[in-house]
């Protein structure tokens, strides 16, 4: 029943279900499995990271769709380290292109600007394609914004810069002076 609500995105439908039958399922991998995944489509999303953290199936737990779940959890609970983490854990596939991609979007959606820049970095050099400069352009202007409004680190201006500099575009050229004479104006080098 709950697969059958799953297929017609009927997310809030499947958790009465899954709700209804979760006494019997406690321990149940698979259960839990997908529980997990109707609370984070409903935006549950620390309910969902600490039910899929319950998961012990290997099988699942090296799935693409646990690990993208797991990531988008940790993003959307702020804790972009760790989604981090997961992608740096993975070897060179698909999966992990499509992974970087997860938390470079979700990331910049949430305004975890750095963590978006490095993905976007990777992603561009793994794939030129203009999307990626784009993104990892405005994710280090929003690094620049957050230091400039104190919500982040002046450090973290450091690494946007690097991640610039390594980017052969006129644009990154115009932010890195720009970065630097506010830097040199405030005595953040």
């Amino acid at each position: 029943m709950a697969s059958f609500l799953f297929l017609r995105n009927e997310f809030e439908n499947a958790m009465v279900y899954l709700n209804s039958i979760k006494g019997f399922f406690f321990n149940d991998d698979t259960f839990n499995f997908n529980f997990a995944q109707a609370k984070a489509a409903l935006g549950q999303y620390s309910e969902a990271q600490e039910v899929l953290q319950q998961i012990s199936s290997d099988e699942i737990k090296n799935s693409y769709t646990y690990l993208s779940w797991l990531a988008r959890c940790y993003i959307m609970i702020n804790k972009p380290d760790k989604a981090w983490e997961l992608y740096m854990r993975m070897e060179n596939t698909t999966d992990s292109f499509n992974l970087l991609q997860i938390i470079a979007n979700d990331c910049y959606r949430m305004g975890q600007f750095l963590y978006a820049a490095q993905a976007f970095d990777l992603l561009q050099r793994l794939d030129p394609c203009p999307e990626y400069w784009e993104g990892k352009r405005g994710a280090c202007v929003g690094v620049f914004q957050l230091v400039i409004a104190g919500q982040e680190p002046r450090e973290s201006l450091t690494e946007a810069a690097r991640l610039l500099q390594r980017t052969q575009q006129p644009q990154a050229e115009l932010i890195l002076r720009v970065i630097t004479k506010w830097a040199r104006e405030t005595r953040a080098h």
